[in-house]
Formats: structure tokens, sequence, C-alpha cells
């Protein structure tokens, strides 16, 4: 038999309100976090916005010596857990050694360590070899990122990161469930971090002509879900994080419950790099795993979070998937993409959609996708347009689609 997984904390650093309830506030009110790139001097980029958290401090969590050393996912991230943390109720000072030992972190990310090497090769190419920094290596590799976290709260536990493009976080998060239903762990640290606004990363974006072009002077608009006139997906960074736990666990230390994790699923078009298989039928069958896995029919379900990345056809072939795993109740079913308010997270997008699951399960609101202007006849589902819904729901859905042709799918219940 399996143990019950629950979520019991959530912490947030998003382009659109740092904190659990700034960012739910601006969220349910459509509020964007989009603007020009303030990170460096974007002239000569052809898309010259990005989702980007802005009044962050991370000498908050790290001294300045140390914050030159890290790429910036790591104080966006240790911000998030902390906050994770306090919010599930941990509190560090009564852990015994056992507690820290038993306290896991498993994080999904892209490429947390890009800014920092990107940095590093700058100085090399230019060079200036005697500034590049002894961490140059270590600290630009992906791993090092659940390394920081264990650290910085002097976590034992297992440290893993998943790095598999836009599904990381939703593959992190799967994991962990996986591992605490089996016994294996007891509560794990999981989610999302992602902070590459670079200048390298935008020009590739560019060459790969997935962002918007013209919407420089009307940032907000840009991110635009579902629409005819959609160009791209908007580059964003941020951290979604929480402690997700045995279900005895929590309720024997009195946790406040956010929901349920009860399913999980994961496929391969096994197609291209970066485009996704036309037919749409490996998300389908992502989502149908994770359905199973919960045990419930396609009729229970309330509420999908889209991945919804406003590129042209992402949000076509994700429709005609969910069409395909839910078939005619799929009309009837609301959803949304956050994305039209952050940007795109790339591999932190799990965890962003998962947190809406989350506190939607716990608020009884759906939140919306705003800049919907020309809906593209070919996305005709209810896509919540524009206004947050008053809405009680039961089961909801997050939904995730990666470069390199993965899927991923998680489902979560109301706790009762």
């Amino acid at each position: 038999m399996q143990n019950r997984v629950v979520i019991t904390g959530l912490g947030i650093v998003s382009p659109n309100g740092i904190g659990k309830q700034n960012f739910w506030d601006n969220t349910i009110n459509g509020i964007s976090g989009i603007g020009r790139i303030a990170a460096f001097d974007p002239v000569g980029l052809d898309c010259q916005i990005a989702g980007e958290v802005s009044g962050f401090d991370p000498e908050t969590y790290f001294p300045k010596n140390e914050l030159k050393k890290l790429p910036r996912a790591v104080p966006l991230c240790v911000a998030a857990s902390k906050e994770a943390f306090d919010d599930a109720g941990i509190d560090f000072d009564s852990f015994s050694e056992e507690d820290f030992e038993s306290l896991g972190v498993i994080v999904g990310t892209g490429g947390a360590g890009f800014d920092f090497s990107e940095k590093q090769f700058a100085l090399y190419y230019s060079d200036q070899k005697k500034k590049v920094s002894p961490y140059a290596i270590s600290n630009s590799l992906v791993g090092m990122l659940s390394s920081e976290i264990s650290m910085k709260f002097g976590l034992q536990g297992r440290s893993h990161v998943i790095s598999n493009g836009c599904t990381s976080s939703t593959d992190a998060m799967g994991y962990a469930l996986n591992a605490i239903r089996s016994g294996q762990e007891t509560w794990v640290l999981t989610g999302g971090v992602e902070a590459c606004v670079t200048p390298a990363m935008m020009t590739g974006f560019e060459r790969m002509r997935a962002n918007p072009v013209h919407f420089n002077e009307d940032p907000e608009r840009g991110s635009r879900p579902f629409n005819r006139d959609r160009e791209g997906f908007v580059l964003a960074e941020g951290s979604w994080m929480m402690v997700m736990e045995d279900l005895e666990h929590a309720m024997k230390r009195g946790a406040h419950i956010y929901a349920e994790v009860v399913g999980y699923g994961s496929t391969c078009d096994a197609y291209h790099r970066v485009a996704i298989m036309p037919d749409g039928k490996q998300s389908t069958r992502a989502l149908l795993m994770a359905m199973k896995d919960a045990q419930i029919n396609e009729d229970a379900i309330d509420y999908i979070n889209f991945h919804g990345t406003s590129t042209v056809m992402n949000d076509r072939i994700e429709t005609l998937a969910v069409k395909g795993a839910l078939n005619g109740h799929a009309m009837k079913v609301p959803v949304s993409s956050t994305k039209s308010m952050v940007g795109h997270p790339q591999g932190a997008s799990g965890a962003l959609g998962s947190t809406i699951c989350l506190l939607s399960l716990q608020e009884s609101v759906l939140t919306p996708t705003i800049n919907m202007e020309t809906p593209d006849p070919d996305c005709d589902l209810d896509y919540i347009a524009n206004t947050s819904r008053d809405k009680s729901i039961d089961i909801a859905i997050s939904n995730c689609i990666s470069f390199g042709s993965k899927n991923s799918a998680l489902v979560f219940r109301r706790f009762s």
C-alpha cells in the first residue's frame, strides 16, 4: 500500500509578486510581471522584454562576497525555499540530527547556472583569465543548485536536481512523490527555479524565432497564449517551491495541508529537439498516465493549468492533447495559462502551474489567461479569458511540454 502524499508549505518568488500572498493577489487580478529587460541593456535584440523578478534583494540571503560566486537562481530558490519551510511550520532550531537527515531536496531547473557560466566565458574570451572564478566549473553545473539549498539549511537527505527542459520541475515533483509514496522519504523540499534572462540566452531564442518581437513598447501584452497573433514565449525567471510530505507525518505535526498529490505521468514524443509532435499523442498519453495513477476518470477533472507558452504550435497541440485525454469533457473544463502574466520560466514551469493548482484548490478561485483578445479558432477551450473565476474544485492538473519531445503532468486533489 502506497503512502499518501500532501503539500504543506509554499514559497514563491515570481515576476508578478514575491511571497505567496502578493503572487496570488496579483495573479487572480490579472496583473502582469512582464516588462522591458532590466538585467542588461537589451538594445539590439529583436525581443527586449522578459518576466524578471523586481524588488528582490539577494543580500537578504547571502553576503555580497558570496553572491559573486553564485548564479542568480540560488538566492531566488533559497528565498522561495525559506518561505515554503516557514509556511509549513518547520522550525530548524528544534530539529534533531535525524530530522536534518530525513529532509531531502529534489528541485527542477533547465539551466540554473547559465548566467554564471556566461559571465565566466565572457571573461575568458576577453583575455581576463585571471578574473575567472575558481567556482566557474562547480557553480555553472545545474547539480550545484540542490547542494547550495541543502548547505544553506543543513539538510542531509538526498539532494538531487532534475534538469529535463521545461518539464524539469514537474518531473522533480513526480520523483519526490514516488519517493514519499514508497517510503524512501518522509518529506522533501521540491519545486523549481529558473534565472536565465541573459544576452546569450535571449540571442539563442531569437535565432530560433521563439520570442515575440512586436511588443517591446507594450510588454505586458507580449505573452498572449491562444491568440491568433501570438508570436512566441516571453522568457522569465522565478522560483516556486513547496514542502511535499507523507500524510501521516504531516498530520502528526499538525501541518496545514493545501492538497493531496495523487498522480504523475511522463512520456516522450521521440520526435524533435525543439518541435512538438503535431498529433499531441504523447502529451495526451502523459495526461492519461497521470489520471490513471490518480485513479480518476476524465469527468472528475475540474481545472487544468496549461503549459500555454504563447507559441503557435504549443498552444494548438496542447489543446489537441487535452481533447484527446478528456474527450468531450474537455469542452467543459476551465483551463488557463499563468504564463500570460509571468512569462515562460522554462524548467520552473511545472512548479508554477502546480502552485496555481494548489492555491486554486484552497481558495476556490481559478486564475485567468490575460491578453485574450483575438482567439485562435484552433484554440477553442474555456481559457478563463482575462478575468478570474470563483469556482470550488476538487481535482486540478498541471501540464507541461518540453524541448526534446518531453511531456509530464501532475494531478492534485482537494484534501479530505
